[in-house]
């Protein structure tokens, strides 16, 4: 009976999850019991169930009822039985405390054996977008350091800094420079074995070789490389079976002197749930802050982008000011002002008119009326800093230090002013900090308004820029 609930769940939740996800995560559970309303899972192992419970038990629940109305509980339990056959001996000490973990791993079934990787085969990096280049990355003040970096490790040959980590919010670039690096190496030394994923696809792949049994071939991959590129690595804070072999390889990897190229969405002393021994390792190389865009690095980026549209779209007119009107109003990242211009030359060619600014406020009301009103707490932070010259991982870290201190509490009383974002949503971005901090910040800049002729000057004119 309880096969055929799971079989007829199964059935609806692939559709809903998704075939990689329903692949990796669904279809190696099994259902083990119902009692007590309560729906008993077995599973491979303690992250497996942990995972499940974080990102899909509520969809599993939902269907499960649909079938079986009485069930309103899951219970994740890690299968108790182990597997018979033994593992082999390893030469290095890392190697067998690996082994030990496999032996000790739980399965639901056992896979048959399959060969060891061997240095020929297909990497299992992500595909490379060919439009990622350093040809079309347009180059700013806010990324010139960034660009600079990323064009050296490209070049090959020796690096004096490793690894080069690459942080900002989105839509910064960071994505396209690593690209662009992978096609740089590609074409200049074809001979080497670069890499390139994002952090969850590489937890993926460290979960199915648990999972298979298969780690040492996942160790023998991922420390044979030349260049390893990780993506967004802030997406393996918290998760300490990941964290502790990508520790492994990346120590792995320097110790034989290859190239690692990292890139997360802030600082490394900034993630919160990274261990300190990762972010000290991150921090050993050279660590770049790619700024939020500045007007004219905006227009650069339309210029280039335009260039090749009117190439592909010749009978088109295009009036002027209305590359300047974009890269005044749209300024949150350059994905958005990229899409905003591809919408409107798209809309312009399907309707036969020249692109004026009122065509543009026409085809972008609403981007553009995003725009307006969406200040976020990242540029109220930039902003301050700026303001009071102090550097923006001082604002968001831990020091309490008074030149510091009251412009953080002016950056979260401007936050929960022009921002729809919650005071526990507030504190997360300035640190992680509780939300009674923040509270305790705002009311303390609303009394220094009134009392202090020039906090309430200073507020006033952040609010206008911010808000300008």
């Amino acid at each position: 009976m309880n096969a055929n609930i799971w079989e007829l769940a199964k059935g609806q939740l692939e559709k809903k999850v998704g075939t990689h996800n329903f692949t990796n995560w669904i279809e190696p559970i099994e259902l083990s019991d119902v009692q007590n309303r309560t729906a008993f899972f077995s599973v491979p192992t303690n992250f497996m169930a942990n995972w499940l419970n974080r990102n899909f038990a509520d969809a599993i629940l939902a269907q499960l009822k649909e079938v079986d109305d009485s069930i309103a509980r899951l219970d994740f339990q890690v299968f108790s039985q182990k597997p018979k056959a033994s593992v082999q001996k390893f030469e290095t000490e890392s190697d067998a405390d690996v082994a030990k973990e496999i032996n000790d791993t739980p399965a639901v079934k056992q896979p048959a054996p399959k060969k060891s990787t061997r240095r020929d085969e297909k990497l299992p990096g992500a595909p490379l977008d060919k439009r990622f280049t350093f040809d079309n990355f347009v180059v700013g003040k806010p990324n010139e350091l960034a660009h600079a970096a990323a064009k050296r490790v490209g070049e090959g040959g020796v690096v004096t800094f490793n690894p080069l980590f690459l942080y900002g919010g989105v839509g910064l670039g960071k994505t396209h420079l690593m690209h662009a690096i992978a096609h740089e190496l590609q074409t200049s030394s074809p001979n080497l074995r670069v890499v390139y994923l994002s952090a969850e696809q590489f937890m993926y792949r460290f979960v199915q070789a648990l999972r298979d049994k298969q780690m040492i071939d996942f160790k023998q991959i991922f420390r044979s490389v030349d260049v390893l590129m990780v993506d967004d690595v802030q997406f393996i804070a918290g998760k300490d079976s990941t964290q502790e072999e990508f520790f492994h390889t990346f120590n792995a990897l320097v110790d034989q002197g290859k190239q690692i190229i990292i890139s997360a969405d802030r600082a490394p002393g900034e993630i919160q749930g990274l261990e300190e021994r990762i972010k000290s390792r991150l921090q050993c190389g050279l660590v770049v802050d790619l700024h939020p865009t500045d007007y004219e690095l905006r227009l650069g980026v339309l210029q280039t982008k335009a260039d090749n549209y009117r190439e592909q779209y010749p009978e088109l007119a295009f009036a002027d000011g209305v590359l300047e009107f974009l890269a005044h109003r749209i300024s949150s990242n350059v994905r958005v002002l990229e899409g905003a211009l591809m919408r409107l030359f798209a809309y312009a060619s399907l309707v036969g008119r020249e692109i004026t600014l009122d065509l543009t406020q026409e085809c972008l009301a609403d981007i553009l009326k995003a725009s307006d009103r969406k200040v976020t707490v990242e540029e109220i932070q930039r902003k301050v800093s700026e303001h009071f010259s102090i550097r923006l991982s001082d604002m968001i870290g831990p020091k309490r230090a008074r030149t510091i201190a009251r412009p953080r509490q002016m950056a979260m009383y401007l936050s929960k002013q022009l921002t729809s974002r919650s005071l526990p949503e507030i504190g997360r971005r300035f640190g992680g900090r509780d939300h009674t901090t923040v509270m305790h910040g705002v009311r303390k800049i609303e009394e220094l308004i009134v009392s202090d002729s020039q906090i309430s000057e200073d507020v006033e004119m952040l609010r206008r820029a911010l808000e300008a």
